[in-house]
C-alpha cells in the first residue's frame, strides 16, 4: 500500500513538471527573438548606443530609459525602419542627431529588435511581434 501511494505521488509529481515546463507560443517566440534581436543590435545599434545602452554623451541617446521607451513603443518600427532627423528629450537632455536608416530590415528583424532593447539595459516591456511591426509602420508619420 505504502509503495502504491509513493508510485502515484511519483506520477503526479512528474505530470505536474512537465505541464509547468511548458510554455505557450508567445514565451516561446518572446525567447527566440530577444536572442534574435539581441545579434542584430550588436550589428546595427551598438556602435552608436552602446554595448550597455547607455548611448554616447549628447551624441547618441540612450536606450536605459524605460519611460521613453514605452511613451513612444508605437513610434519606434518607424525609427527603427526610417531613421529620425528630429530633437528627441531622453531624460530632460536634448538629442538632436540623425539616427540613420535601417531600410533593409524586414518586419521581424525590427520586431525582434525591438523585443530586444524594451526588454534589456534595465527595460521589461515584453513581447512585440512583426504584426504589430507592420501595424506601426503603416502609421509612420
Amino acid at each position: 500500500m505504502r509503495n502504491r501511494i509513493i508510485y502515484t505521488l511519483l506520477f503526479l509529481l512528474s505530470i505536474s513538471a512537465v505541464f509547468h515546463s511548458c510554455q505557450n507560443e508567445e514565451g516561446i517566440n518572446y525567447k527566440r527573438y530577444y536572442v534574435n534581436g539581441k545579434g542584430i543590435y550588436e550589428k546595427n545599434c551598438q556602435s552608436c548606443h552602446g554595448a550597455d545602452g547607455k548611448g554616447l554623451g549628447t551624441l547618441y541617446p540612450p536606450l536605459t530609459d524605460s519611460l521613453y521607451l514605452k511613451q513612444n513603443k508605437n513610434k519606434l518600427a518607424c525609427i527603427i525602419k526610417n531613421g529620425q532627423n528630429e530633437t528627441i528629450q531622453i531624460n530632460n537632455v536634448p538629442f538632436d542627431g540623425n539616427m540613420p536608416a535601417n531600410p533593409n530590415l524586414a518586419d521581424i528583424d525590427i520586431a525582434q529588435v525591438i523585443v530586444y532593447i524594451t526588454n534589456s539595459f534595465g527595460n521589461k516591456q515584453g513581447f512585440y511581434s512583426d504584426q504589430q511591426v507592420l501595424n506601426d509602420l503603416n502609421n509612420c508619420k
